[in-house]
């Protein structure tokens, strides 16, 4: 009996082994995907200056869930948004330099790209205090590749004080409700 066992712990051990490192690839960043052709495809639906960056930050999100979205609901699943930031042009002294209505220049030049992705089951690794609804998030360089050392702890705490807009900040403001 006693040697008819060993396998059959064997063989639990390496299924338990597998279902823990399966649960450990879900909590990861590497769910979201970089959104190919999104600067084409999805909608630019907000701009917003950042002095402190001396950046400029370009919002688009994909078009079905912009006709799917309405006021007073949460976003649809399959909703993508997407955060593009872009260098500044700068005068001689380093200073951002401003159209006729004040706001800064970008150039083409794409420093980073955030994206945020909602589908269901999403975030349901992660303890109650962190998660942000079934939202996960994902860094890139402007060439598509993940960023290497990238971390999202930030994304994940700073996105839990919009829990009353499902966790986002620019979409429901400037899209939706247009009242803040």
């Amino acid at each position: 009996m006693r040697e008819g066992m060993w396998p059959t712990l064997g063989v639990a051990g390496t299924g338990m082994l597998l279902l823990g490192l399966w649960s450990a690839a879900l909590a990861d960043p590497e769910k979201v995907a970089y959104p190919e052709g999104y600067a084409t495809e999805f909608v630019r639906y907000f701009t917003v200056d950042r002095p402190d960056r001396k950046i400029v930050r370009f919002f688009y999100v994909n078009r079905e869930a912009l006709e799917a979205a309405e006021p007073g609901q949460e976003l649809p699943y399959d909703t993508v948004l997407v955060m593009e930031d872009h260098k500044v042009r700068l005068d001689a002294n380093g200073q951002p330099v401003s159209d006729a209505q004040g706001r800064f220049i970008p150039t083409d030049q794409v420093t980073n790209v955030f994206v945020m992705e909602k589908q269901e089951g999403f975030g349901q690794e992660y303890p109650v205090e962190k998660r942000n609804g079934e939202w996960e998030y994902g860094w890139f360089l402007p060439d598509g590749s993940r960023k290497a050392d990238a971390e999202f702890d930030g994304c994940f705490s700073c996105h839990l004080n919009r829990k009353e807009r499902d966790f986002t900040f620019t979409f429901y403001k400037y899209v939706l409700d247009q009242d803040g």
